[in-house]
């Protein structure tokens, strides 16, 4: 019966095995092609290895195989067996990677079977030969056919400059380091300019090699060069992709409109795993003045790469990857110099984001201030006309309201309406004195008064409504205060106007707390309330004019208006400290010296 034909350019293992020698050099084109191709995947190292040397093991029936490996950056030895057990072992002998702390695992310098490899290994890769050698190729490469019978044949000095040759006995066979092999082949290759390479081919057969094996094989050892070479330079891409990837996807986030500073940070922190050597155990995490932002699942490991995070020359946080696993790569440093150079990058770009949203927020603030003075402004030559418009009529009808209630025979209902009248009138009277104090168009009279006085006073006519209200009250005036220069009857009116708003904003009663200060160039007085406190919302509106939380009939929205306008027309400022639960705190700072206080309103 015919066996069914093989798909064109498939070699099944056993053919591939059997057939792949000097008589065959289709089946070793086959066997190179698939040791390139993979060489273009750009895998990471230990990956390669473990697939190039599986390859060769299974296609060409060895026992196991050994690559040395010298460059300028890293030098290592890969072993890899199938038989008689199946192991792998990557050890970095020198290098500019090489982990202070990682000693190279040979066998004991004592061992004089494992100097004389080391001696053949350095002779063979160096080219430091005796082409008299019946084990000794044309290009230099020296196999056994059997060790524990100790094949001679090594070489002699190859000249008297006093270069070594290959030693002169071959190492016998044991079970050391290079393992009960009887039959070796040890064979030189370039990966490119700068890179030299050993291969050794390791079976447990005796008499496995000979010359022409050997030289057919030399050829398979260049195509391993070229694909170490060609990994390497794909690797090397495929790394630079993803960390410009990285940095471009960080460009296109701070391009991103209507996201805040936060929501950046977090798809940021998303982009920089995929960006490193092992993504699949790599997460990361920002940190920004105590803020965390990470990677699903972040957590601690064994190598971390952090760098400082920098905004304004100051370091307010930090930028670090973290591996959670070991790896056998990580024999040669888990990380790589680029992705020093990458973090480094990515801290600058994160603190320029950082630093221009700030900005950004500082600008918008500047400008809803400027919104709100504007609006001010605006509102107070506002209420200025108004109050001049309707302060003539209103003054004819309390004047006409009044010498009806002077009448005699003026009975007594109509009577109550006119006193209605009167009363609406005087109230609307208030409010438009209020409108005027507001747009600053009544002109303070200023005396020489003090500030203590102003609240006995005051509080002598405000103390019965706290009782009344179930509120205590508490003062706590300074001494030897010094007087200012301030209209009494406005300052009455700045207390009376504290007062009342907290006396309203406790409802179930409370404490209210007053009290006086003074320092090298102002005097303060502070009012605070136990009350339900004010949110962030409401604090920036406060001062608003007609702004109110309060019932219709408990407010204009005009006192704390008007308390700000005739702080501000004495030159001081006006702050308020509040949040939800924990009640308010007015303070009126006021200049002793002549000199204006510069304004804060919170």
């Amino acid at each position: 019966m015919r066996k069914p034909a093989q798909p064109v350019g498939t070699v099944t293992k056993d053919r591939l095995s059997r057939d792949v020698r000097p008589s065959q050099p289709d089946k070793w084109a086959v066997l190179s092609q698939r040791i390139l191709r993979y060489s273009n995947r750009g895998t990471a190292r230990i990956p390669f290895l473990t697939e190039i040397s599986t390859i060769l093991l299974e296609f060409l029936e060895w026992d196991a195989i050994e690559l040395r490996l010298q460059d300028p950056d890293l030098s290592y030895r890969w072993e890899f067996a199938v038989r008689p057990a199946r192991s792998s072992r990557f050890i970095v002998v020198e290098g500019a990677h090489k982990p202070p702390a990682c000693p190279t695992p040979d066998v004991p310098a004592q061992d004089k079977q494992h100097e004389d490899f080391e001696k053949l290994y350095s002779d063979v890769m160096g080219g430091h030969f005796d082409d008299r050698s019946r084990f000794l190729t044309r290009l230099g490469s020296f196999w056994t056919v059997d060790r524990q019978r100790s094949a001679g044949g090594g070489s002699r000095r190859a000249n008297s400059r006093g270069n070594s040759g290959v030693a002169a006995r071959t190492p016998g066979a044991s079970n050391g380091a290079d393992g009960p092999y009887p039959s070796l082949a040890l064979i030189r290759f370039t990966a490119d300019e700068r890179t030299a390479g050993l291969l050794q081919l390791k079976s447990l057969q005796i008499k496995r090699f000979d010359r022409r094996t050997v030289e057919f094989y030399e050829g398979i050892a260049q195509t391993v060069g070229l694909a170490i070479a060609n990994r390497r330079a794909q690797w090397a891409v495929r790394e630079r992709v993803k960390e410009l990837t990285c940095l471009y996807g960080i460009g296109r986030i701070a391009q991103l409109p209507g996201i805040s500073l936060g929501e950046a940070l977090q798809r940021i922190v998303e982009l920089l795993p995929p960006a490193w050597q092992f993504p699949e155990i790599a997460c990361a995490r920002i940190v920004l003045d105590g803020r965390v932002y990470s990677t699903p699942g972040f957590r601690q490991g064994p190598h971390r790469q952090a760098a400082d995070l920098i905004v304004n020359r100051m370091a307010r946080g930090l930028i670090e990857v973290v591996y959670v696993e070991e790896r056998l790569e990580f024999a040669e440093g888990p990380f790589l110099a680029e992705e020093r150079s990458l973090i480094d990058t990515v801290v600058r770009e994160v603190g320029v984001i950082v630093e221009r949203r700030e900005t950004e927020e500082y600008q918008s603030h500047l400008q809803a201030q400027l919104r709100h003075a504007d609006r001010l402004a605006t509102i107070g030559q506002l209420a200025a006309g108004v109050a001049h418009e309707l302060n003539e009529p209103l003054g004819a009808i309390l004047g006409f309201a009044q010498l009806i209630q002077k009448d005699p025979d003026l009975p007594n209902g109509p009577a109550k309406d006119v006193e209605k009248i009167v009363k609406a009138s005087l109230h609307a009277r208030e409010v438009i004195h209020k409108l005027l104090v507001f747009s600053r168009q009544k002109t303070p009279v200023k005396v020489r008064v003090n500030l203590n006085r102003i609240v006995e006073e005051g509080l002598y006519f405000l103390e019965s409504r706290c009782i009344r209200a179930g509120i205590a009250l508490s003062t706590t005036l300074a001494r030897d205060l010094p007087e200012i220069d301030a209209d009494a009857s406005q300052l009455h009116q700045v207390l009376v106007n504290l007062v009342v708003n907290s006396i309203q904003a406790m409802p179930d009663g409370g404490t209210l707390t007053i009290e006086t200060h003074a320092d090298a160039d102002s005097v303060s007085l502070s009012v605070q309330d136990t009350g339900a406190g004010m949110t962030d919302e409401v604090k920036q509106k406060v001062f608003t004019p007609f702004f109110t939380t309060k019932d219709i009939d408990q407010g204009t929205g005009l006192g704390l208006a008007v308390v700000h306008g005739i702080v501000t027309s004495h030159g001081g400022s006006v702050r308020v400290e509040s949040a939800p639960g924990k009640g308010a705190r007015f303070e009126i700072r006021l200049p002793w010296n002549g000199h204006p206080e510069a304004e804060h309103d919170d």
